[in-house]
């Protein structure tokens, strides 16, 4: 029985995985075919080389991981009620487990530190203008968005890396709606 061809995603979602799990080193062809059951052949219908596989999963990472979810969330009218929702799914919705604190590890390679860096400042210029629009002065919304956004790469980090010593960041509803309570709350309004 013929294996069924897999699509440009699978590959990208594996590179994806492969990334959050070993680092840049761990995208390469021979092992991912491996882990997907195929051949290298499959690959190279999709892809030129590695770097190219490299490079469209950091993309789709990229368009996923931000501008889709700032765009489900950015029909929502009334700001505080965006900023939780907008938490709420970057922290639960996590389909790539340990993939950010990957990332940002490897924020000084020149294929990902790119690709980095626009996220982050995308994500943060969102959560400003929303804390803007809360009714904080431009500089105190933007530094609300940076703490936000810290939290935020703080959390996943620890749930990746001390899920045993911190049980409350991994399955407790109470303890990410404390979290989330913080990063919407605004002083000085």
């Amino acid at each position: 029985m013929a294996k069924p061809r897999l699509s440009k995603q699978d590959w990208l979602t594996a590179a994806l995985v492969a990334l959050a799990e070993g680092g840049v080193g761990a995208v390469a062809v021979e092992p991912l075919a491996q882990r997907l059951g195929v051949t290298r052949g499959s690959f190279y219908w999709h892809f030129a080389d590695r770097e190219a596989l490299l490079s469209e999963a950091l993309e789709w990472w990229e368009l996923q991981g931000t501008d889709a979810v700032i765009e489900q969330v950015a029909g929502i009218a009334d700001a505080e009620q965006r900023l939780r929702a907008l938490f709420a799914i970057a922290i639960t919705e996590d389909p790539t487990e340990g993939l950010e604190p990957a990332l940002v590890a490897l924020a000084d390679n020149p294929v990902v530190a790119p690709v980095l860096h626009r996220v982050t400042q995308r994500r943060v210029s969102f959560l400003a203008d929303v804390y803007a629009e809360l009714g904080l002065p431009p500089a105190q919304a933007r530094r609300q968005a940076v703490a936000a956004y810290a939290a935020y790469v703080g959390w996943v980090q620890l749930r990746r890396a001390t899920p045993a010593a911190l049980p409350e960041i991994v399955d407790d509803p109470d303890a990410l709606a404390h979290l989330v309570e913080q990063l919407v709350l605004v002083r000085d309004r």
